[in-house]
């Protein structure tokens, strides 16, 4: 996570999804709720938590430069990977089907004949 001054923080979690949008909403006191760090420009997904932590450990022993030249590697223009994550949107719509609107149409032009033949009395 980083701020827009490129404050960074480590961390882990066991769902990316969840952690980001607590950081965007501020819902975490602490550091990164009093440096604004709200924007997801890197993350390593792991199997298992041990390896994980590890790596945290690894990178936050890193001078800064070497973390900004590593999310720079993946992420050069650092936009934020979560910048639409937990916003609503709409469903989508079926498209329609072109045999189902093919049979509706020749169902309603039987019914357009019926009513014509009706109409002339038959």
């Amino acid at each position: 996570m980083a701020s827009r001054s490129l404050n960074l923080y480590v961390g882990v979690t066991n769902s990316v999804y969840r952690g980001a949008l607590q950081h965007k909403s501020g819902e975490i006191a602490g550091f990164t709720k009093r440096y604004h760090i709200n924007r997801l420009v890197y993350y390593e997904p792991f199997q298992y938590v041990r390896n994980a932590i590890a790596r945290e450990k690894q990178i936050k022993g890193w001078p800064p430069a070497k973390k900004l030249a590593l999310i720079k590697s993946v992420n050069p223009t650092w936009p934020d990977l979560a910048e639409d994550w937990g916003e609503s949107i709409e469903p989508l719509k079926p498209l329609p089907n072109p045999k189902s609107s093919a049979a509706k149409d020749s169902k309603a032009s039987n019914e357009v004949v019926g009513s014509t033949k009706k109409d002339e009395g038959g």
